[in-house]
């Protein structure tokens, strides 16, 4: 893969933001990386530090306002670093209790004036319905996400806002549900999220073909790129057999189960070294400036 940035890529990486704030969530913008917060939906996948990209020199202070942000909120984030990721800011997220997932996490696209090869015969697949909104919730939710994600979806599917739209699909094998997932558009870019299988259907082609049938009919014609996310090996070299291709691979670092959420104790501070005064009569609309005692 090449390593100069892909023009699709800032998109992309938007469109996935802004599928978190359609349910709730929000974004603070730092120097040195992109804190992606959803306090409603607490998990990872709603939480996350991305396109990090500090200097040797500056990652104390950044990584205790991006901690101390998250913390604060009892939020387990974690944190996308290109990959290969700089030495300096592994050794760091290690001694803060980091762990980096197995395997890469990769960012993929597919051109809809790719030829894609037709959805498998043994599952159809198609847009839902609303009355289906619960039985696809049951895909996605633990018990205590669940009511939160039922009403952001629904809301974000009758109520959209401009440039967004979402439409959740299914896979069917005879009568039951094999495979669900969430279409997402923001401006340009449709991205396909949340593809979970039924454990019975896995490795027979379900994901494979809720994937095709969303290029091939369920999302309009002539829009693009669709993108889509893979955290195994195994599901990127299947994603590129579809007609996706990478664009952009990070490691994925997170929280040891074990690890708690804290920040290692500050050393002493003097405290700061220079402060704005207080206007005084005389010294112009910014008042006086330099180091105070």
């Amino acid at each position: 893969m090449s390593t100069m940035r892909h023009p699709a890529l800032e998109g992309v990486l938007r469109e996935e933001r802004e599928l978190v704030y359609a349910f709730g969530g929000f974004a603070v913008e730092l120097a040195g990386g992109t804190l992606v917060t959803n306090e409603r939906v607490p998990v990872p996948r709603f939480n996350f530090v991305e396109e990090v990209s500090v200097a040797r020199e500056r990652m104390s202070g950044f990584f205790e306002k991006a901690l101390d942000h998250y913390f604060q909120r009892a939020l387990r984030p974690e944190f996308h670093l290109p990959d290969p990721p700089p030495e300096h800011l592994v050794a760091v997220l290690t001694r803060l209790g980091f762990l980096a997932r197995p395997e890469p996490r990769s960012v993929l696209i597919c051109p809809r004036s790719v030829e894609v090869p037709p959805p498998p015969r043994e599952f159809t697949a198609r847009a839902a319905v609303p009355e289906e909104l619960d039985l696809i919730i049951d895909f996605w939710a633990a018990t205590r996400e669940r009511e939160e994600l039922r009403r952001c979806l629904q809301v974000l599917w009758e109520h959209p806002n401009p440039e967004e739209r979402v439409i959740p699909a299914l896979a069917f094998s005879e009568e039951s549900v094999a495979s669900v997932a969430l279409l997402h558009r923001y401006r340009g870019v449709w991205g396909i999220h949340a593809v979970a299988t039924q454990p019975t259907n896995r490795g027979r082609g379900a994901a494979s073909a809720i994937v095709l049938a969303a290029l091939h009919r369920i999302l309009p014609p002539g829009e693009a790129p669709v993108a889509i996310w893979a955290d195994h090996a195994r599901v990127r070299r299947r994603l590129e057999t579809l007609g996706f291709h990478e664009i952009l691979r990070e490691r994925v670092y997170e929280l040891g189960p074990k690890a708690e959420l804290h920040l290692p104790p500050a050393s002493a501070s003097a405290g700061p070294l220079w402060r704005p005064s207080r206007a005084r009569p005389g010294n112009g609309p910014g008042g006086a400036s330099g180091r105070t005692p």
